[in-house]
């Protein structure tokens, strides 16, 4: 039997982004699928909806990707896929399986000789790196820093040395009530050459980004930050 299509529906950034940021491709698709394999069931309807999906929400089948994920959880969410029925994969925000749990699903599909389709869609993480003005060619992302100190810190000084070792861009997410500490983090642990971007609300009305050397910032208003997904970017000096 011929397996169904793990189809990779990415999810607009916030509820003020704009339609036109998921191309009608990726509309058509999510329009014509009615089964999805989702993080958060209660955004995926809200997304469905947004796209016009033509069938009652209540009659798509949302499987809810669980916070413990053993490889036989994946299997029963692919199941239906390895007997001919195919399906969307949607994260809370943005990719999904960027830096995001669905990720072990894709490498399962391929495991199962399941096809997977990449759909074009919003990723705040390179947005950002396209809008930093950093180094482009050679970046690394990062997830999140260690919440306590002196880990925090010490990890972005070892990610930092790194940066200018190799002329590598470091991009990290964080939960958003936390920006501010991770904000201040950066100013304290990083050289006063670093440059440093953060980049807020990618895509909606509010959406900024800035970049300027540690020092920079430091005798510069601190932006507001407080519960507005932000990706940080760093690009250290290159040492000789």
């Amino acid at each position: 039997m011929t397996p169904g299509t793990l189809h990779l529906i990415p999810v607009h950034l916030g509820t003020e982004a704009p339609d036109c940021i998921i191309p009608p491709e990726t509309v058509e698709t999510a329009r014509g699928l009615r089964r999805f394999i989702v993080e958060n069931a209660k955004t995926a309807r809200a997304e469905l909806k947004r796209l016009g999906h033509p069938v009652p929400l209540r009659d798509i089948r949302m499987d809810v990707i669980p916070e413990e994920l053993p490889e036989s959880v994946v299997d029963r969410l692919l199941a239906p896929l390895a007997v001919g029925e195919s399906a969307g994969l949607m994260s809370d925000a943005g990719c999904p399986a960027v830096a995001d749990p669905g990720a072990m699903l894709v490498r399962r599909a391929h495991e199962l000789n399941i096809p997977v389709r990449p759909h074009v869609g919003p990723s705040s993480l390179l947005l950002a790196l396209m809008a930093s003005g950093l180094d482009g060619q050679r970046f690394a992302f990062n997830g999140y820093l260690p919440i306590r100190e002196p880990d925090r810190s010490a990890r972005i000084a070892a990610l930092e040395t790194e940066s200018a070792r190799n002329s590598r861009t470091q991009l990290f997410i964080e939960t958003p009530y936390r920006n501010a500490s991770t904000f201040a983090a950066f100013l304290s642990a990083c050289r006063p050459g670093t440059r440093l971007c953060v980049a807020t609300d990618l895509t909606l009305p509010t959406e900024m980004v800035r970049t300027k050397t540690v020092a920079e910032w430091k005798n510069a208003d601190a932006p507001r930050l407080d519960k507005r997904p932000t990706v940080f970017l760093i690009l250290a000096q290159k040492t000789s």
